[in-house]
């Protein structure tokens, strides 16, 4: 006992400091872009249906679905990728593919299903990767996988999205004001790939969070392009 104390005793202020500048340092801050509600051009995602017609070659028409490795296949063509690109880019590169066998195709890509896909993690009671209908929020998304657990921080979900430029932005919202006041009922309108994290613990302890949400992500989890993950 004699020696436990004086370990504890040798433990000074500035060994503890020193300690906790390391701990920041393994978890240094993220560095978010500004939130920002501006919707970004659509980019396509495996899962995608699309319509792809040529005009001057109507046999050519298909309906197609972009794959897991991110192609579609197309008639008389090797397979085409199509994540990653809007509906002008990829119509572009189909009739460019196009050309040399057909007199300057025109392509129309038309974009039928796109699954929303959200991910919720943290203090919930099933996390996981959700298919949402349209027009989904976070705290719906919740909500979807089982509600929040009697630990989690409420008034302070993270919400995690990709911004124009591909960085991520994150922004917190308070989920205990819908329940007492509805004029207070800012419950985030959700995009494809979202993150809806519930922490255990407050802002402040941003090392610990960082690290649940990281723990929490399936392997398989990326809304980035290129297979480069989120984190």
């Amino acid at each position: 006992m004699a020696l436990l104390a004086a370990s504890v005793m040798a433990i000074t202020p500035g060994m503890m400091a020193s300690g906790r500048a390391a701990a920041a340092q393994r978890f240094a801050n993220i560095p978010y872009a500004a939130w920002t509600d501006d919707e970004p051009q659509y980019r396509l995602y495996p899962g995608d249906e699309l319509d792809v017609a040529v005009a001057s070659a109507p046999e050519l028409n298909k309906t197609v679905v972009v794959q897991p490795d991110g192609r579609i296949m197309l008639p008389l063509l090797s397979p085409q990728m199509a994540a990653g690109r809007s509906a002008p880019e990829l119509e572009q590169e189909i009739a460019q593919a196009y050309s040399s066998q057909l007199l300057r195709p025109d392509v129309t890509v038309t974009i039928r299903a796109q699954p929303l896909k959200v991910f919720v993690g943290g203090e919930v009671a099933k996390a996981g990767v959700y298919d949402m209908p349209g027009d989904m929020d976070a705290l719906r998304a919740i909500i979807e996988a089982g509600g929040f657990q009697d630990t989690a921080k409420k008034s302070q979900v993270i919400i995690i999205r990709r911004s124009r430029d591909g960085r991520p932005m994150m922004r917190t919202v308070n989920f205990d004001r819908p329940f007492h006041d509805a004029s207070h009922s800012d419950l985030v309108p959700l995009r494809r790939f979202d993150i809806v994290y519930v922490p255990k613990t407050g802002l402040a302890e941003v090392g610990v969070v960082m690290t649940q949400l990281r723990n929490a992500l399936p392997i398989s989890f990326s809304y980035a392009f290129g297979g480069v993950a989120p984190f």
